[in-house]
């Protein structure tokens, strides 16, 4: 357990980040990141993407056509937001990661990661199938690598805002709604 400086309200928060267990934990429990660039015009636009962190980047994958790639070769700098929303570390943990994107075509970069991403995405029996589906002519891999990082942890907030010591192994449960309403189906596609 660690001390957090005693807070009484929500306007300060940079000093409650994550440390490198908690981020380690975060990425190895959540599969989906928002990955984030600007179009021609400036605007930013952003697209959900399952991920691989590795060697201290986060590693998509697109079809070669989607804009993003070539948004991304006329302007790296990009940004990739993880929450720990939907995993077992419960809500209110996030990293944003100011990136700077690489594109990659090359069949050896291509080979390691979607095994990688097959291994995060499935289990052993489907892992051949989501490799045919994945392996598409011409795909690309983008690399994300981080230069800055703004982090969150709400339980370290919260501790500091009760006046107790923060202990890493406690976990806020999500405010999200889990459960399906009346009149829809929740399917299983493992």
């Amino acid at each position: 357990m660690s001390e957090t400086p005693e807070k009484h309200n929500y306007t300060d928060v940079s000093d409650v980040g994550i440390d490198g267990e908690k981020q380690a934990h975060l990425y190895e429990a959540q599969t989906e990141c928002a990955v984030l660039w600007t179009n021609r015009e400036g605007w930013p636009v952003g697209v959900m993407h399952r991920f691989v962190w590795q060697d201290e980047r986060f590693w998509v994958t697109c079809a070669p056509q989607r804009a993003r790639v070539s948004a991304l070769r006329a302007r790296p700098q990009s940004s990739v937001i993880v929450s720990s929303e939907g995993t077992w570390l419960g809500g209110d943990i996030t990293t944003t990661a100011k990136t700077l994107a690489t594109i990659h075509d090359d069949d050896d970069v291509r080979a390691w990661f979607y095994s990688a991403l097959a291994a995060r995405q499935r289990a052993e029996p489907e892992r051949a199938e989501f490799l045919r589906r994945i392996d598409t002519p011409g795909r690309v891999v983008i690399e994300l690598a981080p230069i800055d990082w703004i982090t969150y942890d709400g339980v370290r907030l919260e501790s500091a805002l009760q006046g107790i010591d923060y202990d890493p192994r406690r976990v806020k449960a999500s405010r999200n709604l889990r459960i399906a309403p009346p009149g829809f189906d929740q399917l299983s596609f493992d």
